[in-house]
């Protein structure tokens, strides 16, 4: 029998509508702007699923949420400042895993769609490590331009100095090399394309054919 958790992920989404209130009522605006901006993208694997027929797994959908709770609980409650740096870490792996399995599924997803495009199981391995440190870069840079513009608005610094940036980069390699020696280790048991079928529904394969037309009449 399989079961889904799909609650939790409502829980996570409640937590974070919660702790836009509290940062509300604390008077820390930016935690609930930020608060309300992390609800908005807890909502988009439910339109990927409306739109384009993807039913995201509720592991995914509980990542994500966890990962945005994390994100805002840990300014909006002090947590960064308060369990620093050991909260900041284990929060930059949570994100680094769901990153990693959202740019999995994404190879999975674009292989079954396409016309012929094959990846080899070690082209994924480095493919899901090279997405998840991407990620990681960019995040950083973010963390530097609101330190930078509105640093004054935080709790406290979102980068610390470059030992606190290059010790989140490492953590999101770890995230990535996790997912990366699951994903090719599941690629044993059954082909991208029977994975990426669990995962999608009969109006995915319309999609998938008016953009290859799309894409062909270039």
């Amino acid at each position: 029998m399989k079961y889904n958790f799909f609650y939790l992920t409502y829980i996570m989404q409640a937590l974070i509508i919660l702790t836009a209130v509290y940062s509300f009522h604390i008077g820390y605006y930016a935690g609930t702007f930020f608060g309300l901006v992390a609800v908005g993208l807890s909502l988009i694997p439910t339109l990927v699923h409306r739109k384009v027929h993807i039913v995201v797994p509720w592991e995914v959908t509980f990542l994500i949420a966890l990962t945005l709770f994390l994100h805002i609980a840990g300014y909006s409650y002090y947590w960064y400042v308060d369990f620093y740096p050991y909260y900041d870490k284990f929060t930059h792996l949570i994100a680094s895993i769901t990153i990693a399995l959202l740019g999995f599924l994404a190879v999975l997803i674009i292989m079954r769609a396409s016309n012929g495009l094959q990846f080899e199981r070690w082209h994924i391995f480095f493919f899901i490590i090279i997405f998840t440190l991407a990620f990681g870069a960019i995040w950083e840079i973010w963390e530097f331009t609101l330190d930078s513009l509105a640093g004054d608005y935080l709790t406290k610094p979102l980068q610390q100095d470059i030992t606190d940036t290059m010790l989140d980069l490492i953590t999101d390699l770890g995230g990535g090399i996790i997912i990366a020696v699951m994903g090719t280790f599941y690629l044993k048991r059954k082909s991208a394309h029977n994975w990426a079928d669990i995962y999608l529904e009969p109006g995915f394969d319309e999609i998938a054919v008016r953009l290859r037309r799309r894409w062909n009449s270039r």
